[in-house]
């Protein structure tokens, strides 16, 4: 069995096509709209929430049935409708250099969208291969408890120490111990970052 290699894709500025207005293409979009795509939908009939984004220039909504000109130029393609026939005639449609996620075909899809939690700049995915979406579900509600609204914070709080130690610390050594003591507990937990951070700065010139 040949394994999916995972990757963090970058979406800004490149066009994604979800065909269908269902549910399930809600979630498509739903889960596009933080990534700076340019999100394309194409199906006769929309759901509420779907018709809301287009309102608000959120969206593109193509109200029509769907033809091979709609995925022109597309980077990610997602046919999403309750036909299969049409699904299968979307990534039919599709060029070489064009990836297709089928919702009725795993297997036939070139990517799958894995079960995700967000807290800011921290992502985890989770992905059973298509064995089991409800156990990948199952999974992200236990991590999502474990890896709570604090890190949201916490993940600023690292990238911008990350630049400054990066930018004033130029001793190897002291690099290191700055990195792994940013990462422990103690900041985590923090009340005051910018202080404890201060701090382990001063204990670590040496």
């Amino acid at each position: 069995m040949n394994s999916n290699y995972p990757i963090m894709v970058k979406l800004e500025g490149k066009k994604a096509v979800v065909v269908g207005g269902g549910k399930v293409a809600e979630r498509k979009v739903t889960g596009l709209l933080d990534s700076g795509a340019q999100i394309v939908v194409v199906s006769p009939e929309a759901t509420e929430e779907l018709i809301r984004l287009a309102s608000i220039g959120k969206i593109d909504w193509q109200q029509k049935p769907f033809s091979e000109e709609d995925i022109h130029g597309a980077f990610l393609i997602f046919a999403a409708t309750n036909d299969n026939e049409l699904n299968q005639a979307i990534k039919r449609s599709a060029g070489d250099l064009q990836l297709v996620t089928i919702a009725d075909d795993p297997e036939g899809s070139d990517f799958h969208v894995p079960s995700q939690i967000h807290r800011g700049r921290l992502t985890i995915s989770v992905s059973t291969g298509g064995a089991s979406p409800t156990l990948a579900r199952k999974i992200r509600e236990q991590l999502d408890h474990q890896f709570d609204e604090r890190y949201e914070e916490y993940l600023e709080f690292l990238f911008l120490a990350r630049q400054r130690i990066l930018k004033e610390v130029k001793d190897p050594s002291r690099k290191r111990k700055l990195f792994t003591g940013i990462v422990s507990d103690e900041f985590l937990n923090s009340q005051d970052l910018e202080a404890d951070f201060l701090r382990l700065m001063q204990k670590n010139d040496v």
